[in-house]
């Protein structure tokens, strides 16, 4: 567990586990994806303790604290030491699960829906949503 006293933001978010490659975190941090108060930042920004970063990771969106700078990567156990996250609960994946409407999907390789079909799908969609504003 080396640390060091400067490292960059792409190699700090693929050694505490948020990316798997750490040109997955260059280019997310190339195209905007990583935030320090609200504003992009360069794959190349030098990551200071208690800085607070957020990071988009396709609908997922993760709020973090700097607690210490780890160089390379390590297991898991290992890494949740070096971060703290303090994503608000709202955001997180398990509660958008609870208030989203039902997601339908269709086999693969049955083709467009029919008249009759799309007609069935509109009235579960418009009775789920129906459901939520009346309560």
């Amino acid at each position: 567990m080396a640390e060091k006293e400067k490292l960059r933001i792409d190699k700090y978010l693929w050694s505490i586990r948020l990316f798997k490659t750490r040109t997955l975190a260059a280019d997310a941090c190339k195209a905007g994806r990583v935030k320090l108060d609200g504003n992009n930042i360069k794959p190349s920004h030098e990551v200071k303790l208690g800085e607070v970063y957020q990071v988009s990771k396709g609908p997922d969106k993760k709020t973090i604290r700097v607690t210490g700078l780890l160089e390379s990567r390590t297991d898991a156990k290992t890494a949740v030491a070096f971060y703290e996250d303090i994503t608000p609960v709202e955001q997180t994946p398990g509660f958008k699960s609870m208030f989203h409407a039902p997601i339908l999907k269709r086999d693969r390789g049955t083709g467009r829906p029919t008249k009759r079909d799309r007609r069935e799908i509109d009235d579960l969609k418009g009775d789920y949503f129906e459901k939520e504003d009346s309560e």
